[in-house]
């Protein structure tokens, strides 16, 4: 019989420490409940019935830090993801971004790669691609190193060149990659302009006179408070007139920023700093 098993919360704080001291890896901005559910998804991975099987795990070092942050943290993304996001941006706003001799774009919690992608076939699209600059960051290095190499599966672009076509794509996904054996290798000239960082929202420095940000999906695993930290880093790293677009469940306007915000587009999450 399979064993149900439980995270008191006198030992989910115990976890939050022996990461953050063994690991160097500090969780203790994520939501309670969904820091819990990763946890017990680990455990069960690793076939420990209760919390001190799982110690032994932790303090003789046989889970590596990589393997922590990718049981621990959600890395699920995907080409134009939303797509009216992306025409919004086709439609409203790259006509204000032209105006800058460079662009400056910080991609926060960048995941595999698939958003900054997306917004170089844009940036491409409307001749912006060799004067943009996309700064791409997450707390994960193997998923940076994913997001490098620009390899994803065929399968999944069917489904991205759909959001392609919906966001006002007007060419075909496949002009944008080679295929072979069931992978496909993204055109070099879409990264040429990404820098890939390590980075950490809650505990990072910030990045100076970003004209647009996105943080799309990472609010949701955030305490309040964490969320209210890295929006202020946010307003730090943009420049006046910048934008900041939030995934869809997330939002800027309860945070202790938002005075110094004007909502673009509220549904989109799509907010401008105030000059």
């Amino acid at each position: 019989m399979e064993v149900l098993l439980e995270i008191s919360q006198d030992e989910l704080a115990d976890f939050i420490d022996m990461s953050n001291n063994l690991y160097g890896l500090d969780f203790s901005g994520y939501a309670q409940e969904s820091l819990r559910r990763r946890l017990l998804r680990l455990m069960k991975l690793k076939e420990c019935d209760t919390f001190g099987a799982f110690k032994y795990f932790m303090v003789n070092q046989k889970l590596t830090d990589d393997e922590l942050l990718n049981e621990i943290t959600v890395n699920t993304t995907e080409m134009f993801r939303d797509f009216e996001v992306f025409k919004f941006l086709r439609e409203e706003l790259f006509g204000f971004l032209e105006t800058y001799p460079r662009i400056n774009i910080w991609h926060a919690g960048c995941s595999t790669g698939e958003e900054p992608l997306s917004l170089a076939i844009l940036l491409k699209e409307h001749g912006l691609l060799k004067r943009s600059v996309q700064y791409c960051t997450d707390i994960n290095s193997e998923v940076l190193n994913h997001a490098k190499k620009g390899i994803y599966g065929l399968k999944e672009m069917k489904e991205y060149s759909i959001n392609y076509i919906k966001s006002g794509g007007a060419f075909s996904l496949s002009d944008y990659y080679v295929a072979n054996y069931g992978r496909v290798k993204m055109n070099k000239e879409l990264g040429q302009n990404m820098i890939f960082t390590k980075h950490s929202l809650v505990n990072g420095s910030s990045f100076n006179q970003m004209h647009m940000i996105m943080c799309r999906n990472v609010f949701i695993y955030l305490t309040t408070e964490q969320q209210n930290k890295v929006l202020r880093l946010f307003m730090d790293s943009l420049a006046p007139r910048g934008y900041l677009i939030l995934g869809a469940k997330e939002s800027a306007v309860f945070s202790t920023v938002f005075n110094e915000l004007e909502t673009i587009n509220g549904k989109l999450k799509i907010y401008r700093k105030k000059r």
